[in-house]
């Protein structure tokens, strides 16, 4: 007799919700509702809310009283938490790997950057897809650690951080990302743990610094009515 089938209903709604918010194609705030999600993947009303339920744990998804689900939308402060927490567990990862990793785990992650490299170099580029692979460089690594928590909340942690580049990002270059993947790898492949550390650290500056984590001070009143006022006398 084969197994409950709904679980694995679920699992492809998930995922696939999740690859959207991660690849940018659902924006942030985007209404998520139940009916059309369900119509989309032929599945139920109760199978889109299990999937949206892990997404929200995830914090990916948010849902507003009697609105419903949306994507979330994480403030400036959360996006800097988001960041902070991201380069400890990311420094935790390196060194673990600088301990451990075998010589297939290190194969595993010069075959990654090998695909991002052929998304990045092909005739038609992917930029989606360039996105997701450059936050899967880091969920692989943390894999690779056999630490299932820390590789779990780094799988976490990375997907927000992917959110956060879709609402604050300057204009996404995955081109810098994959050299600097590379220079990580060679890092732990020389048993340099300070200098692994000090290239992610400067990796995770670099994506931080993309999504340009800065308040756009609020101009005054007389300041936005001083064009149009000079408008009005001409």
């Amino acid at each position: 007799m084969s197994g409950n089938p709904v679980p694995k209903r679920s699992d492809t709604v998930y995922q696939s919700l999740r690859r959207a918010i991660i690849e940018q194609a659902l924006q942030p705030a985007m209404r998520l509702p139940e009916d059309t999600i369900g119509e989309q993947f032929g599945v139920s009303r109760t199978i889109v809310r299990q999937a949206l339920n892990r997404l929200q744990m995830e914090g990916l998804v948010e849902t507003r009283p009697h609105h419903g689900a949306y994507v979330a939308k994480p403030t400036l402060e959360e996006a800097r938490d988001v960041f902070e927490t991201r380069r400890c567990l990311e420094r935790e990862v390196v060194r673990k790997l600088v301990e451990r990793v075998s010589v297939s785990g290190l194969d595993a992650l010069d075959a990654h950057i090998a695909q991002e490299d052929r998304v990045r170099d092909g005739p038609r580029r992917d930029g989606p897809r360039s996105i997701r692979l450059a936050g899967e460089f880091h969920v692989v690594m943390a894999d690779l650690t056999g630490n299932k928590v820390l590789a779990r909340y780094v799988s976490e942690v990375v997907s927000r951080c992917s959110l956060i580049l879709a609402i604050y990002s300057q204009r996404h270059s995955s081109d810098c990302a994959v050299d600097e993947h590379r220079r990580i790898v060679q890092a732990i492949r020389d048993n340099d743990v300070a200098a692994a550390m000090q290239i992610m650290d400067a990796h995770l500056g670099a994506v931080e610094a993309r999504a340009a984590l800065v308040e756009d001070p609020s101009p005054d009143l007389k300041t936005v009515l001083n064009r149009y006022t000079e408008e009005s006398a001409r």
